[in-house]
């Protein structure tokens, strides 16, 4: 039950990647972003007016599902793309805990509920100063969450990837602390644009792009977007993420886009749009500051970056 097309799309007008662009004034508008639809009328118009001004073209399918990190399978960008190949996805089970009244083992169709895959075009950004436009579909995490019934102490949650090595190649090596764990804030777990993906360009997510579901949080560095997710902890303390254990200094828990807090090795002030020829000013928080920079009214994002 992964992909459920919007009845108002025919297959053939979504399949080939091709033929994205010819709908790039229909994704300009309110449902670019999935914003009309499901946000409240002034934040859809926000999100579908920024879409608008970046202008946000598709990265082509095949980079998009040929160009990535994902350590599990190896540090070469196509590593992924050759070895993920035969990682069984069926059945999925998503284990959930913590501090929620619903805990429990789920199949994948059981934790998504009955909520139909919405689809969202977003920026990515990785950290290493490189960016996609991908369009995705998926559910909004506002819908999932609250069905597990978190309480009181839930002020986090944590994500956590499938642990095999021997499906995923990179984990027999020392390269980083295995399973890949990453975390949110609740309130940016339900924000509205926080996504669990399960597809892209209108097919199943494939298993290099971390298949069948993973997280999106378009404001955040990539690494934040958990793969390949196999349990959802409700937790009170910050969970220790895997890049933040790993390298606090180079890497904070919160990660937002911000070309003012250089990486030491990578420059934030513009990134490179893969399949541009020229690099583009960074927009802060991804270009999603109107919608999230709320959310961290306050803080010092130099210290907490």
């Amino acid at each position: 039950m992964l992909i459920k097309k919007p009845a108002d799309i025919r297959p053939s007008e979504i399949t080939p990647p091709e033929l994205y662009a010819r709908r790039r004034e229909f994704l300009k508008t309110a449902a670019v972003l999935g914003a009309a639809a499901i946000l409240p009328p002034a934040l859809g118009g926000r999100i579908a007016r920024a879409a608008a001004d970046d202008n946000l073209k598709p990265t082509p399918y095949q980079d998009v599902t040929t160009y990535n990190n994902y350590y599990e399978f190896g540090s070469s960008k196509s590593d992924p793309s050759e070895n993920a190949g035969s990682l069984k996805t069926k059945p999925w089970t998503v284990t959930v805990e913590g501090h929620c009244e619903k805990p429990g083992q789920y199949a994948l169709e059981d934790f998504l509920g009955s909520q139909t895959p919405e689809e969202r075009i977003y920026r990515l950004r990785c950290v290493e100063a490189w960016s996609m436009v991908i369009p995705w579909q998926g559910v909004p995490l506002n819908k999932i969450l609250p069905r597990f019934q978190p309480t009181a102490n839930a002020k986090y949650v944590e994500f956590t990837t499938l642990l095999d090595p021997a499906q995923m190649p990179g984990q027999r090596t020392r390269l980083l602390s295995w399973p890949y764990v990453e975390g949110l804030r609740m309130d940016e777990a339900m924000h509205p644009l926080t996504l669990l993906v399960t597809g892209l360009y209108g097919k199943e997510l494939p298993n290099q792009n971390g298949a069948p579901l993973r997280l999106i949080v378009p404001w955040k560095y990539g690494f934040k977007s958990v793969k390949a997710i196999v349990k959802v902890r409700f937790t009170e303390q910050q969970p220790r993420t895997t890049w933040s254990s790993e390298n606090p200094d180079e890497y904070g828990f919160y990660a937002n886009v911000n070309p003012a807090v250089d990486h030491p090795r990578w420059t934030q002030k513009k990134e490179r749009r893969i399949g541009d020829l020229f690099r583009r000013d960074t927009l802060p928080f991804n270009g999603y500051a109107e919608q999230v920079a709320g959310l961290y009214a306050g803080m010092d994002l130099r210290k907490s970056f």
